[in-house]
């Protein structure tokens, strides 16, 4: 192993002596170490196949990868027999039922920013958990009672939460187990960076234009401080960062054919993204409504998706408001 010269030794509880006594947690633990070989896929590249090959196109309209079909029955294998009814994924048109008796229902996106595949850009998984319900999944966000993801980069991270604040759990090779390096993380009070698609901006709202406008501004604009941005391109790894280091993401609906109501979806991946954020203390809004609070009306409804430090969301929404 490379010891850096200032390494320290630290005992990071296991991930799994601190959900051992809990369903849910079992669950949670089930979903982590089902990333492993992911991760490990990832790894290879294009060594033993390509997993960015396009094999289909799923119920979104997005063009499927070979690994996007890969981790949903790779995930679907590893949850058998974990007490999950129902399971809603980005990569399936229907529910699948994986136990009729079971007490939860699941909902993933197995691969998250799949675009990426290939090119060492982060992506990631995302999950949120609900008690068992008909199977329909057209249900509240805030009937979710955990939430979760996974972040392949160079670390293999794992966050999650069971509705007592997020943890943050990294995979280490050699004990060949998750440590949680961080507990109930909370988001700074102000975001120093923003994450959005600049190319977009001319399709997106007044509003939402003045509001970029004066965040370009600076310390000599309207907020009075600078700002720095960044674009990941994949949801979940901003998710991962503003989780770090604070922050602010956001992915609106705009004029152009096909994001009239945003891109991302509401129920596996604004949905936990929600969760997750507002258990650490920020908020996930669409730009006038908190996510948690809708009720899809499609299995893969889209929606816009602003997310990160409570102060900042709240400025975006007044600039949307006094625009509209």
């Amino acid at each position: 192993m490379l010891i850096l010269p200032d390494d320290s030794t630290h005992d990071y509880p296991l991930l799994e002596t601190l959900v051992e006594d809990d369903d849910l947690g079992q669950i949670v633990l089930r979903l982590a170490r089902a990333m492993v070989p992911l991760a490990g896929r990832l790894a290879a590249g294009k060594l033993p196949g390509d997993p960015a090959a396009l094999v289909g196109q799923n119920d979104s309209g997005d063009a499927q990868k070979a690994l996007d079909v890969g981790a949903h029955e790779h995930v679907l294998a590893a949850l058998e027999g974990s007490n999950i009814r129902h399971v809603l994924s980005e990569e399936a048109a229907a529910p699948v039922c994986l136990d009729p008796e079971g007490d939860w229902d699941l909902v993933i996106d197995p691969i998250d920013g799949s675009g990426s595949i290939g090119i060492g850009a982060p992506l990631g998984m995302l999950f949120a958990l609900y008690p068992a319900g008909t199977g329909d999944f057209l249900r509240a966000g805030n009937e979710a009672v955990a939430a979760g993801y996974a972040s392949f980069g160079h670390s293999l991270d794992f966050g999650y939460s069971l509705g007592d604040g997020v943890h943050i759990a990294t995979y280490d090779a050699q004990s060949q187990a998750f440590h949680v390096t961080l507990a109930k993380v909370m988001l700074p009070e102000q975001a120093k960076i923003i994450a959005y698609n600049a190319s977009n901006e001319r399709h997106w709202s007044a509003g939402l234009q003045a509001y970029i406008h004066d965040l370009r501004l600076g310390k000599t604009g309207p907020r009075a401080r600078d700002f720095n941005m960044r674009w990941l391109a994949a949801a979940v790894g901003e998710l991962h960062r503003i989780l770090l280091k604070g922050g602010a993401f956001l992915y609106p609906q705009d004029a152009r054919k096909g994001y009239e109501n945003g891109r991302l979806r509401l129920t596996y991946e604004a949905v936990p993204i929600a969760f997750l954020i507002e258990q650490a203390g920020g908020r996930a809004s669409t730009g006038q409504k908190r996510i948690l609070d809708l009720v899809p009306t499609e299995l893969h409804e889209f929606v816009p998706l602003i997310f990160g430090a409570a102060e900042e969301v709240g400025v975006i929404e007044d600039y949307i408001a006094r625009n509209s």
